[in-house]
């Protein structure tokens, strides 16, 4: 029931459109860089989806953060510019049960912007790379694979992004935040496995051309982080109440 009430709060934001469209932007990014620059991509052996990837993602990944962030902002801002989070104070309702639905609502819609990105990079590998071995019957099941290990990543930057928003009546100081911390996930150095753990540096990693340990590395990072993540919202949700 709260899932649905939150969904239907979304319709009069223009969130899901917003979503939509971010989704296509992002997706005419690899296709049109391989429309007016193929030629750069086409030698060697190094398989097509890792080639997309390492020339694509960054900028996908970012359209994605921004994304989510604007999407955590006005989620909270709906809440507390009608005055929700104070009648809910006063109600035997639970917050947490705000923020987890909000983290569904959310997560579904960077679902729907990543499936948008691999279908695009999906077509990029058929069209371009025609003699590869694209789709059936193991691209199709990598083109998966890594459409999961992608969703995952951003897991952490969606729960992140929404405890902020949680903290703030108004919306600019938690966003301004938000772009602050995407500008430093991109100049820490990739090297560093721990820095690569900042959840805003995280959907910037790729699952082609990662070594195994190194990904189960970040799966298992991620799973923590999501873990500490929720519990930390938990604790400032009691923390806050004592304070009302």
């Amino acid at each position: 029931m709260s899932y649905a009430l939150e969904c239907k709060k979304i319709k009069r934001t223009g969130l899901i459109p917003a979503f939509l469209g971010g989704g296509l932007l992002a997706a005419l990014v690899p296709i049109l860089n391989m429309s007016f620059r193929s030629e750069m991509y086409m030698t060697g052996d190094i398989p097509p989806l890792q080639i997309l990837l390492d020339a694509n993602w960054q900028m996908m990944a970012m359209l994605n953060l921004l994304l989510a962030v604007s999407g955590a902002c006005i989620m909270y801002h709906i809440e507390y510019s009608d005055n929700a989070m104070q009648r809910m104070t006063a109600l035997p309702l639970h917050e947490s049960r705000l923020f987890f639905d909000k983290a569904l609502v959310l997560t579904v819609l960077c679902a729907l912007v990543l499936f948008i990105e691999i279908m695009a990079l999906a077509f990029c590998c058929q069209y371009w790379f025609p003699d590869s071995e694209t789709f059936f019957p193991l691209s199709f099941a990598e083109l998966m694979v890594n459409y999961g290990y992608l969703l995952l990543l951003m897991l952490p930057a969606v729960l992140i992004s929404l405890l902020i928003a949680s903290a703030f009546k108004n919306m600019w100081i938690p966003l301004g935040i938000h772009i602050i911390c995407i500008f430093m996930a991109t100049m820490l150095p990739v090297e560093n496995f721990i820095l690569t753990l900042f959840p805003f540096a995280l959907p910037f990693q790729t699952l082609a051309g990662t070594e195994t340990a190194r990904a189960v590395h970040f799966i298992i990072g991620v799973v923590i982080e999501i873990i500490v993540i929720g519990i930390g919202e938990l604790i400032y949700l009691r923390i806050r109440r004592c304070f009302e």
